[in-house]
């Protein structure tokens, strides 16, 4: 219940406090937020906050391609509301955003990163991940309205093998990210 009530309170605030803003001439801030609303197999659902840093000086390293780096905490929910677990992961990625098409203006990019992630709980769901570090893979795509972005990600977790069993944490998210 407790995770419904934050996650209905934070797509408020999102809908309140940001608006689109494509084609209006601005200066980026290097810092941002995400919120994404993630759903895993086995009926696993999970709210996603992360701090964005989008230095300056790695917008140039590769032609068409944006680089950031994020931090994010994860808190997923498993099971019935009167009977569930929870489990809470803490995450640091470098991600990089390739530009690969425009519609009507709007830019399009496919996004791939890999980071590590610190998982409270190695039983959950239903699985043994044998290890509280894990790898965070993520592939997308990423709608660019200027200071915020929208996109479609498929994330996993796993421990690439360090340590057995290792069956993983499949994800797709729906998210929200901001600039300041």
């Amino acid at each position: 219940m407790l995770f419904k009530t934050l996650t209905v309170l934070i797509l408020l605030s999102i809908s309140m406090f940001s608006r689109l803003s494509y084609g209006a001439p601005y200066t980026l801030s290097p810092h941002g937020y995400a919120i994404d609303y993630i759903q895993g197999e086995g009926d696993v659902k999970g709210l996603k906050l992360a701090y964005q840093y989008h230095a300056p000086a790695l917008q140039s390293l590769i032609e068409n391609t944006h680089i950031y780096l994020e931090s994010s905490i994860n808190i997923w929910e498993y099971g019935a509301d009167n009977s569930h677990q929870t489990n809470v992961v803490l995450a640091m990625s470098p991600v990089f955003q390739h530009l690969i098409s425009s519609v009507r203006g709007i830019p399009l990019y496919f996004e791939a990163g890999i980071g590590i992630s610190l998982v409270n709980d190695t039983h959950f769901a239903g699985k043994n991940v044998s290890t509280h570090y894990q790898f965070e893979d993520r592939l997308g795509f990423i709608a660019d309205f200027g200071k915020t972005k929208a996109a479609v990600r498929y994330l996993h977790y796993s421990n690439a093998g360090f340590k057995r069993p290792n069956p993983g944490f499949d994800f797709i998210s729906l998210s929200f990210s901001r600039r300041f």
